[in-house]
């Protein structure tokens, strides 16, 4: 409502990569080139935790649906489950062959899917830390949740019964979550995916390219379903409304921009430099964005009017969410 910090700063010591509210916006956790993630109390800015270290930068962090865990993804080739209360380690390690760019929990907790730039993604037990999906032979493209490129994301459906996957080759990819198969052709642009997220109703896939478009697509035959949603540089984002009617795509050609996804209609957002992100309030009323301009900005999603004054850092915006109350933004940045 009124842009004003709520907590002092939440502190690392160097950039941070991403800042996450857990599910019942009473905590923070942030992941950061420091080699650390670190919990936060999200009204007194406070650790919580020890730090969560890794062996290098910790591009990633995400609460497990009930907030006692921590999952974190970093480029010392592995992912680690944490158990919040105690801060250890929850599992062993769950280890690939290169830097893991993204870790997420299912929807009921139970499993983490983990996405690396050894060209994979993975399924895991959360509890015992257990692979779920066979390891993927290197070169052998028809086994289990294997790209031709890096992958950038991967993500759970919201019945927890397939997973998506952006990648370098140019691809996402629809696949069953318990057996690793693919459920539907590639999904292809015409340059490398950066992010792949299901609707909220499932059936749907939104993909933003390096092509500098988005597109959706059919989750149960990989057809898109809607024009290119087009900018004039690379789009890093594409995240659907609640309610799956509109999609909110951020790029480096200094703007976001909120589709009707029938309709392929848009509402442009301007900033001065590119958008790293941009995200639906819960209730969808609203946008934040985060850019390298130093700022993140709160907007209505209906008119893309700014509804707050910008969010200042001393450094690019790398990420911004809503908490779940819709009252409070959290934001993390390269300062």
């Amino acid at each position: 409502q009124t842009g004003q910090p709520i907590t002092p700063p939440l502190t690392h010591e160097d950039r941070v990569l991403s800042a996450r509210f857990s599910l019942d916006g009473q905590r923070i956790v942030t992941a950061s080139a420091d080699k650390t993630a670190r919990v936060w109390n999200a009204h007194t800015g406070q650790p919580i935790t020890q730090a969560l270290r890794h062996e290098n930068q910790v591009l990633s962090a995400q609460f497990s649906p009930d907030g006692r865990c921590v999952v974190t993804a970093s480029e010392d080739k592995t992912a680690r489950v944490w158990n919040v209360q105690t801060s250890p380690l929850a599992t062993p390690s769950l280890k690939h062959h290169s830097e893991v760019i993204s870790a997420e929990f299912s929807p009921d907790g139970l499993r983490v899917v983990t996405a690396s730039q050894d060209h994979s993604a993975r399924v895991w037990d959360a509890q015992t830390g257990q692979p779920i999906t066979a390891e993927p032979k290197h070169g052998d493209t028809s086994s289990a949740l294997h790209h031709e490129g890096h992958l950038y994301s991967a993500q759970f459906s919201p019945d927890g019964h397939r997973v998506v996957t952006a990648s370098f080759d140019n691809t996402a990819r629809i696949w069953d979550a318990r057996t690793g198969q693919p459920t539907t052709p590639p999904l292809k642009h015409d340059y490398l995916v950066k992010s792949a997220e299901f609707s909220p109703d499932g059936q749907r896939v939104a993909t933003a390219s390096g092509d500098k478009t988005a597109r959706v697509w059919s989750a149960q035959t990989g057809q898109p379903i809607s024009p290119p949603l087009k900018h004039d540089g690379e789009v890093v984002s594409a995240r659907f409304s609640p309610d799956g009617q509109r999609v909110v795509t951020a790029s480096w050609d200094n703007t976001a921009r909120i589709w009707e996804v029938q309709t392929a209609r848009s509402i442009t957002i301007q900033h001065e430099a590119g958008v790293n992100s941009a995200l639906f309030s819960p209730d969808g009323r609203r946008v934040v964005t985060g850019s390298g301009d130093k700022s993140a900005r709160v907007w209505n999603a209906q008119t893309g009017e700014p509804l707050s004054p910008p969010l200042k850092h001393d450094s690019a915006v790398n990420s911004a969410q809503f908490s779940p109350d819709r009252l409070r933004v959290v934001t993390g940045s390269g300062d």
